[in-house]
């Protein structure tokens, strides 16, 4: 599969039979001109939605017709199957700022999660019902989410081979995140690649956990 960061937690990864799934697309220009991402021009088959902040749900702005998937259970289009693991989006149970779904995904024989943006560090439960992961995309910036020292440990938790971090501070836009440096500080494997996509499969998975840095194309 493609994996292609589009910029904050949007993602496009497309597999092998060419079915495009955008993750938590983002309202440009939204909250005051805070998301300064450009529009989102990949069009795709499905759209999933970690919950419904203008950042990460801004499916209007998906080009095509695509099924839009929220919230926990199991779903399937095609050959992908999808499973939606409830969180929430603080560290209060939800009450700051409500419900988050963790979202895991077969594609090409290598499963996928995204974890939104999670607010807190994840139960023994949760865990084992993400189960075994080969890449994860990450929040690491806080404020909003998971601070770099939080993702530390739920990296950890959850032992992917990949790591590719997202929700950080950029230069496109204002929110008070924290930069992906702070995340990566004291880490090995890391592969910064100076692009905004990866391509991944079973057989080019790592053999030791690698964080690599995507830049947001858009």
């Amino acid at each position: 599969m493609i994996i292609r960061y589009l910029g904050h937690a949007c993602f496009l990864v497309t597999d092998s039979d060419g079915i495009r799934i955008v993750f938590d697309p983002y309202e440009p220009g939204g909250f005051n001109g805070a998301i300064g991402y450009g529009p989102i021009n990949e069009p795709a088959d499905i759209v999933v939605v970690s919950h419904d902040h203008a950042d990460h749900n801004y499916v209007a702005g998906v080009p095509g017709n695509p099924r839009v998937i929220t919230g926990p259970g199991v779903q399937s289009e095609e050959i992908i199957l999808v499973r939606g693991i409830a969180a929430k989006h603080d560290a209060s149970g939800g009450s700051e700022r409500g419900e988050n779904t963790v979202f895991c995904a077969d594609i090409d024989d290598v499963r996928l999660c995204h974890l939104g943006d999670l607010g807190h560090e994840l139960t023994p439960a949760q865990v084992e019902e993400i189960g075994s992961i080969d890449v994860l995309l990450c929040p690491v910036g806080g404020l909003f989410t998971i601070d770099a020292q939080a993702a530390t440990r739920v990296v950890e938790s959850l032992g992917p081979r990949i790591t590719i971090p997202m929700h950080f501070k950029t230069a496109k836009t204002t929110f008070p995140l924290a930069p992906v440096d702070d995340f990566l500080r004291g880490k090995k494997n890391v592969r910064r690649e100076n692009a905004s996509e990866i391509t991944v499969t079973q057989e080019t998975l790592p053999a030791e956990p690698q964080i690599i840095v995507l830049d947001p194309a858009l």
